[in-house]
């Protein structure tokens, strides 16, 4: 396909998001299914376009005093591509599956327009409703933070090391220009797409089907390390989900001790199986969501809360989840986040530690349920300092996060602009 025919797909497939009120990833499958010529290459430049305009449409709307599908799609061609207008047109020019072009004033505010003077929630293209809880999360710089999550995000994987070195698996992942990570000992990351292209598919490689590596953002590989499972110990993994953070864990403990990991919803579960197969972690054990978990009440060293949230962290990769998310879904989420935690506390022994993490960069999920919490726990249990933390399993990493005092402790959150990760918010509570 000519560039004419990727940017009408992109323009059909962001109608029918808007239209249907569905995610991005089941639009893009069903316009390729039902448009089998595109091939691959096709299919990933489309998705580029798509997945651009999702990440950035308040501030291209604003930028092109337009915020039609049509004018949303160019603005992201001439910004993803890197081209100006006339360049754009010449490449344009006898292609009949070409959409019509914005005329040249359609495209002269575009060419003009100083976006450090639009609205805040514009420059960090979020809606009006959440600016306020993003001021409350960074303050001053609350926009730029916001902005970064509307970045090409990189691919991260975690080594495991349970099989194979990173010096290793990077010999092996060579021809992907795959480096070592910036923070993480067991990460390697190929660096974010550009223009045009796409990310290899690294799942059909052998390195990935002989367990040597799993896709894991850093964020979550630093989270995982920061929780401090050491071998030997008996750990809960209470939302384990697919087992991204089960797997880690098993590496961390050397396939020592016990991981019970344990989730609500039997479908978010379905996929550890296989992967724990394939990653030979022979010290976690799966509790289905009816399973009696009674024999595990006040004996875990660590009990790891990787609990439900809004996801606002991970907008790098899922940019229509913030176009759907309201105030209401937030009210859910933190009821859901209170009870989570409160059933994961009887599980902690003792002298252990309850580790609570979101990937989410919103206060009234983080900061405001971990006192929440303490309150309702009267003493129970009690903030540690999570900086320290960072200091025990990344002593020779920066420093790259920012630290918020909490109950007498300090939490931590990674965010695109700070770490190059997804958002993470990680705060460890001590049992008395």
């Amino acid at each position: 396909m000519r560039l004419g025919g990727r940017i009408a797909a992109a323009i059909e497939i962001l109608d029918d998001i808007a239209t249907r009120h569905r995610p991005v990833a089941d639009a893009l499958k069903d316009w390729g299914l039902s448009h089998r010529f595109a091939g691959s290459g096709d299919r990933a430049a489309i998705g580029n376009i798509v997945y651009d305009v999702l990440r950035k449409k308040r501030s291209l709307g604003w930028r092109m005093e337009d915020d039609s599908v049509r004018a949303l799609v160019f603005a992201a061609v001439l910004d993803g591509l890197d081209m100006d207008v006339k360049e754009l047109a010449t490449k344009l020019d006898g292609d009949r599956y070409a959409p019509d072009m914005p005329s040249a004033d359609d495209f002269a505010a575009f060419r003009t327009r100083d976006l450090s003077t639009a609205p805040g929630a514009v420059r960090a293209d979020v809606p009006d409703w959440l600016a306020a809880h993003f001021e409350q999360a960074f303050g001053e710089g609350w926009t730029d933070e916001a902005a970064a999550l509307s970045a090409r995000p990189p691919l991260d994987m975690r080594v495991n090391t349970l099989k194979v070195d990173r010096e290793k698996l990077a010999k092996a992942l060579a021809p992907f220009a795959a480096e070592p990570s910036p923070f993480s000992p067991h990460g390697l990351r190929i660096a974010p797409i550009e223009g045009a292209g796409r990310h290899p598919n690294v799942q059909v490689e052998a390195a990935f089907q002989k367990g040597w590596f799993e896709i894991q953002d850093e964020g979550s590989q630093i989270v995982s390390l920061l929780a401090g499972s050491r071998p030997g110990q008996q750990v809960l993994d209470f939302c384990a989900g697919a087992g991204g953070k089960s797997l880690a864990l098993a590496a961390n403990m050397e396939n020592t001790g016990q991981i019970h990991a344990y989730d609500s919803d039997r479908q978010r579960l379905a996929p550890i199986h296989d992967r724990l197969k394939r990653a030979e972690a022979r010290n976690v054990q799966i509790h289905a969501p009816r399973d009696d978990l009674a024999e595990l009440v006040g004996k875990m060293d660590l009990v790891l809360v990787d609990a439900p949230c809004t996801g606002t962290g991970t907008w790098r990769r899922r940019p229509d989840a913030k176009w759907r998310l309201s105030d209401r879904q937030l009210d859910k989420r933190t009821a859901e986040q209170d009870a989570v935690l409160d059933q994961a506390a009887r599980f902690v022994k003792p002298g252990g530690r309850l580790v609570y993490i979101t990937c989410s960069l919103l206060p009234p999920e983080n900061e405001a349920r971990v006192a929440a919490f303490l309150d309702r726990q009267g003493g129970t249990f009690k903030m540690a300092d999570a900086t320290a933390a960072w200091e025990t399993a990344l002593p020779e990493a920066p420093k790259a996060y920012l630290a918020k005092p909490l109950g007498g402790g300090t939490a931590l959150m990674l965010t695109p602009r700070t770490s190059g990760t997804d958002g993470f918010f990680f705060a460890m509570l001590e049992r008395a």
